[in-house]
């Protein structure tokens, strides 16, 4: 399949910087960082994919030059913005490669906000500005990071409340309490392919086969990560109406005797259907099965249906109170909350469980569009800036620091403030910092070459991902 155009893929403005660049100018560093945002560190992933996809290799055809030309062209309505000139001159001399160089930290890091994550810089000084047009696309990467890191601060807060109110053990199975039903709630494909990875770095529980499969191509995952189960839908618990919803749940419980299976439960009245049919007519089955039923609610307020749902498994099911003093359904029976469910509500669902003296284990959570969707560039605050240039042979710090009104009408500097010249990230005292290129020269740079010239020269696997934010293969 024909690749993109690169030259196509950055915003309209960026092409007239060629021009815009002081005279002079022959290179430009640029850094990527986490600004801030929700959560206070930042797990970097999914650079690798980007350069995969985008930039290994020949990036562009002399026939995709052309095509531009005339596009540009067209978008400024005028052909002195574009300049033609300077993608021929690296087709020319490099083959369509791109003359840039490229530091990361290792994906699956978990950096304290505020630090630098990546940095690129051009190569020849004949393509300053390369450094910058990359942004468009490299700035991407805030997507698979952010995700990563949403999920991964959900799994501290899972493993929290297990310490707190599990049976210990039961933490062995936390790479399954989170699981990944985003594939339908994302805006593309690709979304759901470098979303649903960046999930996999801290669960293993997952709808999404698109993650699963960006892994194995993208990062040479030697396995499947994303595992599911046999589970229901609406369409399949409504067929027979009200009245053949126990006749329905006969057929699911009897269609798969052995193993972990979920049905949606919610069709009509999940509180009967948990009483009278999972609880009543078909508990000794159930109990019987070599395996467990999960049951899904799907609508209603979280925490109060889950509640009144535990309320009646109890009572029908019976429980045990484990050594920390919390109540514990029979192994052969869950429940999984799958609507409305975010970082906050997770919370909020943990704590009115541990209120009521509810075990976390009983308990698994699927999570579409709040995972891969509702999330955006500024929930970590992303941004690459340029702090090093070469300008008529000197090299110069580069950075902003803008004078802002707050809504009071006070004059204050912003968090905008960026940094200035070339950078290395550190560890002191086990802590990341970011530092001049010429601090702490006893200290190693987390940062490592990946990228350079056009090719992969440093490339991760999947599982040193994992193993990079603590969770092995």
């Amino acid at each position: 399949m024909k690749r993109e155009n690169l030259i196509l893929l950055a915003d309209a403005y960026k092409y007239a910087h060629h021009k815009f660049y002081y005279p002079g100018t022959t290179q430009i560093y640029s850094y990527l960082e986490s600004r801030g945002g929700v959560f206070d560190e930042t797990i970097f992933f999914g650079l690798q994919y980007f350069l995969k996809e985008y930039l290994e290799g020949p990036t562009f055809t002399q026939q995709d030059l052309d095509e531009a030309e005339g596009f540009l062209q067209q978008v400024f309505g005028r052909d002195d913005v574009f300049d033609k000139s300077k993608f021929q001159y690296i087709l020319d001399k490099y083959n369509g490669y791109l003359p840039v160089k490229i530091k990361a930290v290792a994906e699956g890091t978990a950096v304290p906000i505020g630090n630098v994550l990546m940095t690129i810089e051009n190569t020849d000084p004949e393509c300053y500005w390369l450094t910058n047009f990359l942004e468009t696309l490299l700035m991407q990467v805030w997507y698979p990071s952010t995700v990563a890191t949403l999920s991964n601060q959900i799994r501290k807060v899972i493993s929290r409340f297990y310490d707190e109110t599990a049976t210990p053990g039961a933490e062995a199975g936390i790479d399954f309490v989170l699981n990944d039903f985003g594939f339908r709630g994302v805006s593309s494909v690709e979304s759901a392919q470098i979303g649903g990875a960046a999930h996999l770095i801290s669960f293993r529980g997952s709808d999404n086969l698109a993650g699963s499969g960006m892994a194995i191509q993208y990062y040479n995952a030697v396995k499947v990560y994303g595992l599911s189960i046999p589970a229901t839908e609406h369409s399949i618990c409504t067929l027979l109406g009200r009245e053949g919803e126990l006749e329905i749940f006969k057929h699911v419980l009897r269609s798969f005797p052995r193993g972990t299976i979920a049905c949606v439960s919610d069709s009509f009245n999940i509180f009967k259907a948990c009483k009278e049919y999972w609880g009543e007519e078909l508990r000794d089955e159930i109990l019987n099965r070599d395996g467990t039923l999960v049951i899904r609610p799907d609508s209603g307020d979280p925490i109060m249906t889950l509640l009144k749902i535990f309320e009646i498994l109890f009572e029908s099911f019976s429980f045990t109170i484990n050594s920390k003093g919390y109540k514990v359904l029979p192994p052969q029976i869950r429940v999984i909350q799958g609507d409305g469910v975010n970082y906050d509500e997770i919370i909020k669902i943990y704590n009115a469980l541990k209120t009521n003296s509810i075990s976390a284990e009983n308990l698994a959570f699927g999570m579409g569009g709040a995972l891969l969707q509702k999330i955006d560039r500024d929930t970590q605050q992303f941004a690459l800036k340029c702090s090093s240039a070469v300008i008529n042979g000197q090299e110069v710090d580069v950075a902003k620091s803008p004078t802002e009104m707050d809504a009071e009408g006070n004059i204050t500097s912003s968090f905008k403030k960026s940094k200035a010249g070339r950078l290395k990230l550190v560890k002191i005292n086990e802590v990341f910092k970011t530092v001049n290129q010429h601090e702490h020269p006893e200290l190693t740079d987390e940062l490592h070459t990946v990228f350079e010239n056009g090719k992969l020269v440093k490339t991760i696997s999947f599982e040193e991902v994992r193993a990079n934010a603590n969770f092995k293969a």
